[in-house]
């Protein structure tokens, strides 16, 4: 059997960075190892490298067999590259298979990614983007032996964008009702000092709050995850909302004006970036501050940030 004869396969990748991500256009190098209890024939080795997106789920139609079998599939692929190089081959003048002594082996490999506008990287609830390295060992008379290892992708977004720097702003307002009576106007303005964020960096949510009502109301924050999910022409869509961090802010009493209130929202440090660049595939942040109002309908403001790889801490320099 092969694995009686094959020990300790290994794909080792050497880092290109202390997170070790790989991203478009990069030059991977490493190499695979892995010892023989005794001389093998090898055919070739071959090493692959792939990035694709899948996406996958189902609609119930109910219980018992005609729901089952009203039960709806709904899925979806790209795939971006697809190449392969020989680590191994065996004799071209001969067309000999290689023999390999017993013992330990090592083979370097280099490849390069190709350039193009990839997304990250992500699992999700219904789909995944996926970025893998296999390596292929070929024996003569023996179905192929595949190893895979996957590849932490990560699409650069450009932290020099002008619009990533410009402050959010959104505004909401309602007529709060008490008893089948109108009871005052409320109102919110929410900020950001910047729309783009990188994980683990603490985000400071400015609300301006005016309480005509007479009501008392709590400001909430929600930092949310939303996964949307498509199928190859977007006829059909399932949509996932994850809740990341949630916080309250101080009651503010009835009719209360100019309120200033701030808080603070941690992202947290394994967020991975927003995907908006895959046609079946999106992730995005929004930040949801609600004012809760007894009785009646929440007031909602939606501030939409950008999650990248880059640090944006800082304005870019300028350069006449």
């Amino acid at each position: 059997m092969f694995g009686q004869v094959i020990k300790n396969f290994g794909i080792n990748v050497n880092a290109l960075n202390e997170r070790n991500t790989v991203s478009s256009g990069d030059l991977i190098t490493g190499h695979i190892s892995f010892g023989l209890t005794k001389q093998t024939k090898i055919t070739s080795i071959t090493m692959t490298v792939t990035g694709k997106v899948h996406v996958h789920w189902s609609t119930s139609g109910g219980g018992g067999r005609k729901g089952r079998n009203r039960r709806r599939n709904f899925s979806g692929k790209v795939e971006y590259f697809n190449f392969s190089s020989i680590i191994l081959a065996e004799n071209s003048a001969t067309g000999v298979a290689s023999r390999l002594e017993p013992g330990t082996h090592v083979y370097p490999f280099t490849c390069q990614l190709p350039l193009g506008n990839f997304p990250s990287s992500f699992r999700g609830a219904h789909g995944e983007i996926v970025y893998s390295l296999t390596v292929a060992i070929h024996r003569p008379w023996h179905m192929s032996k595949t190893f895979v290892t996957e590849l932490n992708f990560v699409h650069h977004i450009n932290p020099n964008q002008p619009e990533l720097w410009a402050p959010l702003s959104g505004t909401n307002s309602m007529t709060v009702c008490s008893l089948l009576c109108t009871s005052g106007a409320l109102s919110m303005t929410v900020s950001t000092e910047r729309k783009a964020f990188r994980p683990g960096e603490t985000v400071k949510i400015i609300c301006d709050i005016d309480n005509a009502s007479s009501q008392t109301i709590t400001p909430e924050v929600k930092l949310q995850q939303k996964q949307a999910f498509y199928t190859q022409n977007k006829v059909h869509s399932r949509m996932i909302v994850k809740t990341l961090v949630y916080k309250t802010g101080q009651p503010i009493s009835g009719h209360t004006s100019d309120v200033h209130a701030e808080l603070m929202v941690t992202i947290p440090s394994l967020s991975v970036p927003s995907i908006s660049n895959c046609s079946i595939l999106e992730v995005e942040y929004p930040i949801k501050v609600s004012l809760k109002v007894r009785a009646c309908s929440e007031l909602t403001v939606l501030v939409p940030i950008i999650l990248c790889d880059a640090s944006v801490s800082a304005p870019p320099p300028s350069y006449l």
